[in-house]
């Protein structure tokens, strides 16, 4: 165990929400974990974009874009940042933020507590080389929650090396109901209409991130929407509403659930998508990876990519190495020369 990660450990003697603001802090110092060259077998492609390792950070932590050099530095293939939106907003009222260790998971009822769109963009400017995708959102008092996403995109355009639609926070009310296909045929629309208006800089992907608690039909919906509007992919899936059997005391607090309960879920809902989606846009697998087994799971579900936060919770910053260790393993041991013929391999 590295100093990085008994460090990590350390700080669960503090409220969650205060030991992530310290990590981020110890981020931007600076003083973030290092990691050696990837291992080329799981160099690959998603979307157009090229990763050196298939394993990415979810947004959630770094929602400012604050720490995303540090981060790809520390191992991970690509960052995603965010939840942010157009203006700053303090998010639910805390605590909200809760670890459930003997679950080794978390629930989280934040709210888009970020610091807007202009200090989020200022960041974005400083970029160097490396992927980095933005997550949008909608403020929680928008009179056009569409605008909202509109006013996203077009201000971080070619800023970012992808954008992530996220409309399946339950901690925004209303925000899930833009899953169903009348809402989202306007969303994706207006947005597609709006990147077809701004300047051509390359093809910069368009993901739409999906909740794991979809009902039968909507997802053959969300993916005939998805590629009728013409996005490239789609992340499946962000935190559940739903409560299996849990044993923390913190069981029955309101909000969405990740971690290792989600595992099952994300990945039943995964291989749903795979099966409707037959190949024609990107899939990114995330909910509930804490393994190289995890996230061979999601490939062969169809993932073509994975991202991972809440485990490195209780995992540490040293788990991404360990999980692409383990992920190159597994893919050679099964015979795979790489990421990509592994993806929806029965």
């Amino acid at each position: 165990m590295s100093l990085h990660d008994i460090a990590a450990r350390a700080m669960h003697v503090l409220d969650p929400e205060d030991a992530h603001r310290l990590t981020i802090r110890l981020l931007a110092m600076g003083l973030g974990p290092r990691a050696s060259g990837d291992d080329p077998i799981l160099a690959t492609e998603v979307a157009g974009l090229k990763v050196p390792n298939c394993v990415g950070l979810a947004p959630g932590f770094d929602k400012n874009a604050e720490v995303f050099a540090p981060m790809l530095a520390s191992g991970f293939g690509f960052v995603e940042c965010g939840t942010v939106t157009p203006l700053a907003q303090a998010g639910n009222p805390r605590p909200r933020l809760f670890r459930l260790s003997e679950d080794q998971a978390v629930i989280n009822r934040m709210g888009f507590n970020n610091e807007g769109l202009e200090a989020f963009a200022a960041r974005l400017t400083r970029r160097g080389p490396g992927v980095v995708g933005a997550n949008i959102g909608a403020n929680k008092d928008a009179e056009d929650r569409v605008a909202d996403y509109v006013t996203g995109l077009t201000r971080l355009w070619g800023l970012a090396s992808y954008f992530t639609i996220n409309i399946s926070s339950p901690n925004t009310p209303g925000l899930r109901a833009l899953q169903t296909k009348a809402a989202l045929e306007e969303l994706l629309g207006r947005l597609a209409q709006a990147r077809d208006s701004l300047p051509a800089s390359g093809k910069v992907p368009m993901f739409l991130k999906v909740a794991p608690d979809l009902e039968d039909g909507e997802v053959e919906a969300i993916v005939e929407t998805v590629i009728a509007n013409g996005l490239e992919g789609i992340i499946v899936s962000n935190t559940t509403i739903s409560r299996p059997q849990l044993n923390s005391k913190f069981a029955g607090e309101t909000g969405g659930l990740s971690g290792a309960p989600l595992t099952a879920l994300s990945t039943q809902m995964l291989g749903a998508f795979a099966q409707a989606a037959a190949g024609r846009v990107a899939l990114i697998g995330a909910g509930g990876i804490a393994s190289g087994q995890d996230a061979y799971a999601k490939i062969r579900a169809g993932a073509s990519a994975v991202q991972l936060y809440s485990a490195m919770v209780f995992g540490g910053p040293g788990l991404v190495t360990r999980i692409k260790r383990d992920l190159a393993a597994y893919l050679r041991r099964d015979g795979f020369a790489s990421v990509k013929a592994a993806v929806g391999a029965k």
